[in-house]
């Protein structure tokens, strides 16, 4: 059963400017330690984290909880390549969220379904 559905685009180079001037900060903030690994080691580093952050805001978009955490939603990529997402901290153990990802040079955009663990 569905429970809910969530859409979000990013602009890379909005990103990008975040990531600059905030450094670290921003980072750490925003993504888990694995991501921010995952994303370190692809050429397109804005694009892949824009990607991230597209899903994140899809998948809070899709689940509607307000205490919800940018550290609370992990995207990462399963052995086959495809993204994955992982909501830690204990607040995902009744759902499973199904999302994929797109980007170009200056967009991100991410799509999330959100269904009952059967």
């Amino acid at each position: 059963m569905i429970i809910g559905t969530g859409v979000d685009i990013t602009e890379v180079r909005r990103l990008r400017q975040a990531i600059e001037k905030w450094g670290d900060g921003f980072l750490k903030r925003v993504f888990t330690p694995k991501e921010i690994k995952n994303a370190r080691a692809h050429i397109s580093f804005y694009q892949h984290l824009a990607g991230r952050f597209a899903a994140k805001e899809a998948v809070f978009k899709a689940l509607g909880d307000k205490d919800l955490g940018w550290q609370d939603v992990e995207i990462i990529n399963d052995g086959d390549g495809r993204p994955h997402c992982v909501i830690l901290n204990n607040r995902g153990k009744n759902v499973d969220v199904h999302i994929s990802i797109s980007h170009v040079k200056s967009y991100a955009t991410a799509f999330a379904i959100i269904t009952q663990k059967t």
